[in-house]
C-alpha cells in the first residue's frame, strides 16, 4: 500500500493524463454544441425551461452558449490557451450544476438540454456527471504541460526559474 500511494500521485499529476482529459473534455463539449448550433429556437426552449436568466436574453444565450462551447472545445484539443479554455469550461460546469440542481429541489419536470434537443429529464446523474467533468477540468488547469502546435513538435512546457 505503500508504494500505492506515490504511483496514483504521479498518474494524477501526469502530462499525458491531461492530453487525454483535454482530448476528452473538448469532445464533449463539441459533440454538445454541435445540436445547440443546429436548433437554437429547441436550446432556447430548454434555457427558458430553467427560469434562471432573464427572458430577453434567452435567445442571446441558446446562440452564444453552443459557439462558446464549440470554441473552447476545439481549442482544449488543440492545446491553445488551455489555462483560459478549463477556466471557462470549469465556470460553464458549475453554472450548470447549479441550474440542474435548482431546478432539481424546485421539482421542476424540464429535460436537461444537454445534448440532444429530445433529452432525458434533469436529475442527480446529471449532477454527477457534471462534477466529474469538473474535476477532470481541474486535473488539465494544474497539470497540463503538453504543447502539440510548436515548431519543434511535441514540446513539455517547463516553469521557469526565478
Amino acid at each position: 500500500m505503500k508504494n500505492l500511494w506515490p504511483n496514483v500521485k504521479r498518474f494524477i499529476k501526469s502530462p499525458y493524463l491531461s492530453l487525454v482529459l483535454r482530448f476528452y473534455i473538448g469532445y464533449i463539449f463539441i459533440h454538445a454544441s454541435t445540436s445547440k448550433i443546429h436548433y437554437p429556437a429547441e436550446f432556447a426552449e430548454s434555457l427558458a425551461a430553467y427560469q434562471m436568466i432573464p427572458y430577453w436574453s434567452v435567445n442571446f444565450m441558446a446562440l452564444f452558449l453552443p459557439w462558446l462551447e464549440l470554441t473552447c472545445g476545439l481549442f482544449l484539443i488543440l492545446g491553445l490557451r488551455t489555462k483560459v479554455v478549463t477556466s471557462i469550461l470549469g465556470s460553464l460546469l458549475v453554472v450548470f450544476t447549479f441550474a440542474i440542481l435548482i431546478n432539481l429541489l424546485r421539482g421542476s419536470p424540464i429535460h436537461c438540454g444537454c445534448f440532444e434537443n429530445v433529452d432525458h429529464p434533469i436529475g442527480w446523474r446529471d449532477i454527477a456527471r457534471d462534477l466529474g467533468w469538473l474535476i477532470l477540468t481541474v486535473q488539465i488547469f494544474f497539470f497540463d504541460k503538453i504543447n502539440l502546435l510548436r515548431r519543434e513538435g511535441l514540446v513539455f512546457l517547463k516553469k521557469q526559474a526565478g
